[in-house]
């Protein structure tokens, strides 16, 4: 698919400005990482040509220069908080965390327990983390946070809470996800350097809103799809205006607590070096746009992707329809509906006239290949069957993998393996058709094919199961189901 985003151009110029945010303060900068410092798949859908790791590498080339702070919520451990997209609890993905970070030449300086307040699940955890070698802080909870700026900024708040060593001149901030109090980490610290008479700053790296974006661009309405859960809004920030004359986009989280922040940076450095949220942050992304009708299109096909999860979700007892309703209001922001993403209306088409359950996929040329549900072949497996033999020119007719061939991996799943489901799902029909490839030249040129299904978009009439998602993601198709479930 076509890209619209300069990826070497953004790792030039966003390491260029986190250089210059760490000289602005004295050779000592926190900086709070939002978002994921890599898999970062949202970023990658709404900019096509910003690669999933891009942050990470851009990082990597002042990797010498900085040091990595992980941060776990003691009420995360509690409860054994999972990431959704991983399926793993927070504890655990501050493991996986740290071993991906050192594996790729990052020096993971240690790991803070932050809202700890004497859980024995934090106390064994911290113990498993020093029993691997790796230095543990804890940072409690201040009551009246964050508007009881009298206590926060005092040895009773902030001064109460472990002092967090490092060595290096960047002190990436970051957590497995949301509400681990990452920021209240950053600005304990400035507290503490202050009073050890280091000078210390702070700065946020977000990727999203993009900031010099305007407000209802679909990227920015993308990102309020995103966290259409947690019901984040994007705002023009006020404080730049007042301050500068100039429109800046951020959300209001960042707008609400700023009024907070400036008074604890007063309280600590006697004046904040920031006049509004948008100040604080370094992302450079809205100048790494290559191709603005690129970005919206993928845009609007991902703000409707996190409609029908959403969706799915609920059909699945595991949603709300607040979110839901959020959504439909971001459609209309967009000037959109379900129908603008092509996928949609072909596959539903074809159930209509077939009366089973179908999907249809977009390629990079425009076309529409659909496929439908049969006594060998799942809608998802026939379909990347047809899209692929469509590509590589093959035609439709041929049948690449024999029925005689088909029904003994049938039987073992039924007879065997007691599947209720005879069909075969996409990663039974790719295996099948790997080993063919190897005497058969036209299963070969259809398999050489899947990479070009990248980028590509896939609706089906059916919610699909956790191995079509998984093939699917593998192969970085845009996918979305209705919310309906398999007959």
């Amino acid at each position: 698919m076509k890209n619209g985003f300069d990826n070497d151009l953004y790792l030039r110029i966003q390491s260029e400005h986190i250089k210059e945010r760490i000289a602005q303060f004295g050779n000592k900068l926190y900086l709070e990482l939002g978002g994921k410092l890599f898999d970062d798949h949202h970023a990658s859908r709404v900019l096509p040509g910003f690669e999933p790791d891009s942050k990470l590498r851009m990082l990597k080339q002042i990797a010498d220069q900085a040091e990595i702070v992980i941060v776990i919520s003691a009420l995360d451990i509690e409860k054994n908080k999972v990431r959704a997209d991983l399926g793993i609890t927070y504890d655990m993905d501050v493991l996986r965390l740290r071993e991906e970070f050192e594996n790729r030449g990052f020096m993971v300086g240690s790991v803070v327990v932050t809202h700890y307040n004497g859980q024995s699940s934090a106390d064994a955890f911290r113990a498993r983390l020093q029993r691997l070698g790796v230095r543990t802080y804890v940072h409690y909870t201040i009551d009246g946070y964050p508007n009881n700026v009298a206590l926060i900024d005092s040895d009773e708040g902030f001064g109460k809470n472990d002092y967090v060593e490092t060595s290096r001149p960047l002190v990436i901030v970051t957590a497995p996800g949301p509400g681990s109090g990452k920021m209240a980490v950053c600005l304990s610290q400035l507290y503490n350097e202050h009073k050890r008479g280091i000078e210390a700053g702070y700065a946020k790296f977000e990727t999203f809103p993009v900031w010099n974006l305007p407000l209802k661009h679909p990227v920015n309405i993308a990102y309020e799809a995103a966290t259409a859960d947690l019901n984040d809004i994007n705002m023009i920030d006020p404080f730049h205006l007042e301050a500068y004359g100039k429109t800046a986009v951020n959300y209001n989280r960042d707008i609400e607590i700023f009024p907070v922040l400036n008074a604890l940076f007063e309280g600590i450095y006697g004046e904040n070096p920031y006049k509004s949220p948008t100040d604080m942050g370094v992302n450079m992304v809205g100048f790494c746009i290559s191709d603005d009708d690129v970005c919206c299109r993928a845009s609007k096909d991902e703000i409707i992707r996190r409609y029908f999860s959403a969706l799915n979700r609920m059909a699945q007892g595991d949603g709300n329809e607040s979110e839901v309703n959020k959504l439909a209001i971001l459609f209309k922001q967009a000037k959109i509906d379900v129908s603008w993403r092509k996928p949609v209306e072909a596959a539903r088409t074809r159930a209509r006239n077939s009366g089973k359950p179908c999907s249809a996929i977009e390629l990079a040329d425009g076309s529409i290949i659909t496929a439908e549900s049969g006594d060998l072949l799942g809608p998802s497996a026939a379909l990347i069957l047809n899209a692929i033999k469509h590509l590589a020119g093959i035609d439709h007719d041929i049948k690449l993998i024999p029925q005689a061939m088909i029904e003994p991996i049938q039987e073992t799943k039924t007879k065997y393996l007691h599947s209720k489901n005879q069909r075969l799902h996409t990663d039974e029909v790719l295996v099948t058709l790997a080993v063919l490839s190897t005497h058969n030249d036209e299963c070969r040129r259809a398999l050489e094919c899947l990479p070009q299904l990248n980028g590509c978009q896939v609706h089906s009439t059916v919610m699909l199961g956790e191995v079509d998602h998984k093939i699917f993601k593998k192969l970085g198709v845009g996918l979305t189901c209705d919310p309906a479930k398999k007959r």
